[in-house]
């Protein structure tokens, strides 16, 4: 961009004509880029930059002039977008802006434009890659002019300096910066990582955060969230943010991620890899030597930090990463010593790949060297961003303005070079081969696809469905078994619930003895084996078959009560003498209900003999209710101590109930005589 031309300012409003003839003839003089004396903060990049009136977002001065000449890549086009346009006139006869396609006396007009608060959302586009953009003024009461943004047309989401965060609702959005936002008097409420406030503008919170660079502008990514309590300010970019209060939302930009430390804080970077063109050393009052050394020149570290013995433009801070790094910024602080109120307020930065030639650093499309903004004091941190980045491995700090004396505290943020694959030509020796003579020998193909094999299935199954079958079949088989066991459970409870309720007014059995009635379903083998049975007096013993008639023999009803319900097969006939006393010597409380072996009779318990039984009369009954052509249901009653019929009686029709009752269907066949 070359240098502008300041046209002059006319006296009155009849000046107005002579400056438009005064623009012409510089325009045709072949002057570019910006001219007259009504020109507001300008940026002209090459791809996009911002224009504005004189005073803007003041009134604009009366009786100016100004025109901006823009060129861009050819081949590409350029459009405009307006933040804002308040130009006082109603007919644009002496207050206007107008677009112009091309540059110089051959340029066409695109549109005029005047009027208070005119609102412009779409883009006004170029037909090439030139346009001049002209602002008059004349006498006029009121009006802020105009400001608005340009770019190439390949960049379809340009917005203005004066974009909010809040005039976009969504989550995640991507826009184009233009270059100059540094012209924007807005506030920026905010910083990273923790995010700016949504009322802060874009661009200007995209150059604070280092996303883009003023001079060149650049695409961003914005995601939105919640918002946070506190909004910290900083100062970094040449944007000094300001603390805020909660707000609802708040917005960040999405980056490479390159924006980590090097090393100073850390302690990645060791002392001998610090250098510097001097050090400051001196006697305190107490007579203790004051070392102001490099290794001081870490950024959070207590104590003195870096300073050299002299205070001028030649002195430098060096570090040496040990190999290349891409370097996006530089944090730094003063002395953060109260009673050494120093820092540096200008710098430059040099870079080395070798460490003996150094280039400084430069911004994009720039020939000068780049003096970044310091520190404002001796406490707070700055930060810089290196757009586009360094790639190096020496990094020198030049201090260029500073307060009072260097003091300089720093640490450098960026990350690792990627590694670039080498692919080179793999070299292989020579390789003795020696063919078999047995192997067969196949032509080779270049090209071509090799069949697949004709393979016929004749393996056994897949090893998964073998390994399924070994699962499912056990559990199938543990499945069955416990839903045998619960019918049977479920039998044995309604056979035992039959057995207490029954018609025989029985007692129930006994619950311990649930195995010895499950026997009965046991094979015939094991129903042969004999088993004896005991009577009490409260519960009924266990039943076993013999021989092929069904009998039941039982005692007399003093001393043992028949099993008769759910009971098919009964053992052979036995029975017990009643006790005449307790026996001191034996320890058994209930002597009848010990078992008995069926071998071996109980000492005090004597089988009848066959001619009669001496105490009850067994009775056997045919518990499966079928007629066996013998003669109809005879009670035959038993003989107690008193003589009397106390237990077998049956059951009358005057309603006296005998303890126990021997079923209707059953036939009943007497032995013997008591």
């Amino acid at each position: 961009m070359e240098g502008a031309v300041m046209v002059g300012r006319g006296p009155t409003g009849a000046g107005v004509l002579v400056l438009s003839i005064l623009v012409i003839i510089l325009t045709a003089e072949g002057c570019r880029a910006q001219k007259g004396d009504g020109c507001g903060p300008t940026v002209l990049g090459p791809s996009s930059g911002t224009l504005s009136s004189l005073g803007y977002p003041g009134p604009y001065p009366n009786n100016t002039v100004c025109e901006w000449e823009i060129s861009v890549t050819p081949g590409n086009r350029v459009h405009f977008c307006f933040a804002e346009l308040d130009i006082d006139d109603s007919d644009c006869q002496v207050n206007y802006l107008r677009l112009y396609n091309g540059i110089g006396p051959a340029r066409s007009e695109i549109a005029k434009y005047c009027g208070l608060n005119v609102k412009l959302n779409k883009l006004i586009e170029s037909t090439g890659n030139q346009v001049t953009v002209q602002f008059m003024s004349g006498t006029h009461h009121t009006g802020r002019g105009f400001y608005l943004s340009y770019s190439t047309t390949d960049h379809t989401d340009l917005i203005t300096c004066l974009h909010k965060g809040s005039d976009f609702p969504e989550a995640e959005f991507s826009k184009y910066c233009p270059a100059g936002c540094l012209t924007s008097t807005e506030e920026v409420s905010g910083t990273i990582p923790n995010g700016y406030r949504e009322s802060s503008p874009l661009c200007l919170a995209a150059v604070h955060a280092g996303v883009v660079s003023n001079a060149v502008g650049g695409s961003i990514h914005v995601v939105s969230s919640k918002g946070i309590p506190h909004y910290k300010g900083t100062l970094a970019n040449n944007v000094t943010s300001t603390g805020g209060t909660l707000s609802n939302s708040l917005f960040t930009f999405r980056t490479n991620g390159c924006y980590g430390t090097l090393g100073f804080e850390s302690g990645g970077v060791a002392d001998s890899q610090i250098s510097a063109s001097s050090v400051w050393e001196w006697n305190d009052v107490e007579g203790q030597l004051s070392v102001w050394a490099p290794s001081g020149a870490r950024l959070k570290k207590a104590g003195l930090p870096w300073a050299p013995s002299q205070s001028d433009q030649h002195q430098w801070l060096q570090v040496d990463l040990k190999r290349q790094k891409r370097i996006t910024g530089i944090t730094s602080t003063g002395s953060t010593l109260r009673e050494y109120p120093y820092y540096v307020a200008a710098y430059r930065i040099l870079y080395s790949h070798d460490g003996q030639r150094w280039l400084c650093y430069k911004e994009a499309n720039a020939t000068q060297d780049m003096i970044f903004q310091g520190n404002i004091n001796y406490l707070d941190e700055v930060r810089n961003n290196f757009i586009p980045p360094i790639e190096a491995r020496y990094v020198r700090i030049n201090p260029t303005w500073w307060q009072q004396r260097i003091a300089l505290k720093v640490e450098l943020l960026g990350c690792q070079l990627a590694a670039r694959k080498v692919i080179e030509p793999r070299m292989f020796p020579p390789a003795r081969f020696t063919p078999r003579p047995a192997a067969p020998k196949h032509p080779r193909t270049f090209g071509k696809t090799t069949p697949l094999p004709d393979i016929r299935n004749t393996t056994v199954p897949p090893l998964t469905e073998v390994a399924l079958a070994a699962v499912l079949v056990p559990v199938l088989v543990m499945v069955l078994t416990a839903l045998i066991l619960l019918v049977v459970c479920a039998w044995h409870w309604r056979s035992r619930k039959k057995s207490s309720e029954g018609t025989y007014d029985l007692p129930h059995w006994n619950r311990t003895d649930w195995w010895k009635s499950m026997k009965q379903l046991l094979p015939s083998k094991m129903m042969e084996v004999e088993d004896s049975v005991r009577y009490s007096s409260s519960e009924v013993g266990r039943l076993t078959a013999r021989g092929a008639v069904t009998r039941l023999h039982a005692e007399p009803a003093e001393y043992a009560q028949p099993l008769v319900s759910g009971v098919t097969t009964l053992g052979a006939r036995s029975t017990f003498k009643p006790d005449e006393g307790p026996d001191p010597g034996y320890s058994d409380p209930d002597l009848y209900d010990a078992p008995i072996s069926p071998d071996v009779y109980h000492a005090y318990a004597e089988p009848l003999p066959a001619s009669g039984a001496e105490y009850a009369t067994p009775i056997v009954v045919d518990m499966g209710c079928h007629p066996s052509g013998a003669a109809p249901a005879t009670f035959l009653p038993t003989r107690t101590d008193g003589g009397q019929l106390a237990y077998d009686t049956p059951k009358t029709a005057t309603g006296h109930d005998s303890t126990y009752q021997v079923p209707q269907c059953g036939v009943i066949r007497v032995e013997g005589a008591a």
